[in-house]
């Protein structure tokens, strides 16, 4: 892994800059690999934008947990907004990034200032089936993962994090989730060049990242 590491770097010293895109199911371990890819660059080298930022205000048609709104349908997310904050991260220019409150489904008024980095990571369910997304990536990598592992992940995550009840997690999860998984998520990974496994050790999944980020 470190000549890998080395290689990324010299690539980075040249003057390249390169978009990654980790998707996978909700709990799949996704979030780990990609915050680790951006750790291991520093945040002088690398950045990490969350398609979790870019959902559609849904305060107005909020009805509970496990309700009518599907959060896990490409509808509810601004993949529009997305790609052209990438673009202009891959041109060197920094963006305004918006801020979603989950516990009142609101996009917020105030944004987060991003600078443009050489690496930029994106990590997100649904961002290898958004065509005018996933274009974009120099190296696309899906995590893999048994239902269960993620149904119990998402279901510690949202009741700790997020202020779920554990009922409106369940309901959630199998009403919306696992369909629009198996939709949406699941047949978007014909499209990573890269499979890893989300039980596996961490580090197994960086080196085969990285060995593929390094040959970009």
């Amino acid at each position: 892994m470190t000549d890998s590491l080395a290689r990324c770097r010299a690539l980075f010293a040249s003057g390249r800059r390169v978009l990654v895109g980790v998707a996978g199911g909700s709990g799949s371990g996704k979030t780990t690999l990609a915050q680790e890819l951006v750790r291991a660059f520093g945040d002088e080298h690398g950045c990490l934008v969350m398609q979790d930022s870019f959902y559609i205000d849904q305060s107005a048609r909020f009805d509970g947990d496990g309700g009518s709104v599907n959060f896990d349908h490409p509808s509810s997310l601004d993949f529009g907004l997305l790609e052209s904050q990438l673009r202009a991260l891959r041109e060197g220019r920094g963006v305004e990034v918006p801020i979603y409150d989950f516990a009142t489904h609101r996009r917020l008024a105030r944004t987060e200032s991003l600078s443009s980095r050489p690496l930029v990571v994106v990590d997100g369910t649904l961002i290898l089936d958004a065509a005018n997304v996933r274009g974009l990536f120099d190296v696309a990598v899906f995590v893999e993962c048994d239902e269960d592992v993620r149904f119990n992940r998402r279901l510690e995550r949202d009741v700790r994090e997020r202020g779920r009840t554990p009922d409106g997690v369940h309901k959630q999860f199998f009403r919306q989730v696992k369909p629009m998984h198996d939709a949406y998520v699941e047949p978007s990974k014909q499209h990573a060049h890269l499979k890893v496994s989300g039980v596996e050790p961490l580090e197994a999944s960086m080196r085969s990242v990285l060995e593929v980020l390094s040959q970009r």
